[in-house]
């Protein structure tokens, strides 16, 4: 079983091009894939565990897009684009630190839970 140490949703189909242009979604979720892979989070043998990413056809907010939420830490990014990705990778899951220029609003899990890497493993 593997550890996840975060997740990542980015709404990168929108199908109704409510929140973006579906070309700059696409774009974003590739740059996402491939920042993923070069900064090594997909490695098993990685110790906070790995970085999940999945591409999400509508996250609700519906403006502002791409949207990129950061899971457990419940953060949500506006306006993601792919000259944003690595910074916003880089700073809020490598040195955990997030971007707070880009935050469109943050929903954390509450301290009574238990950590998002403690309850998921694939």
């Amino acid at each position: 079983m593997q550890r996840v140490s975060h997740h990542l949703l980015l709404c990168a189909t929108a199908n109704k091009a409510k929140c973006c242009d579906p070309a700059l979604g696409s774009q974003t979720w590739n740059e996402l894939k491939s920042v993923v892979r070069e900064l090594d989070l997909e490695n098993t043998q990685r110790p906070e565990g790995i970085v999940l990413r999945s591409k999400v056809d509508c996250l609700r907010v519906c403006e502002r897009g791409p949207i990129l939420v950061v899971w457990p830490d419940g953060i949500w990014y506006a306006e993601v684009s792919p000259s944003r990705i690595k910074k916003i990778i880089q700073k809020h899951i490598v040195d955990k630190q997030p971007v707070e220029e880009w935050i469109l609003k943050k929903t954390p899990l509450g301290s009574k839970h238990i950590s998002f890497a403690e309850q998921i493993t694939i």
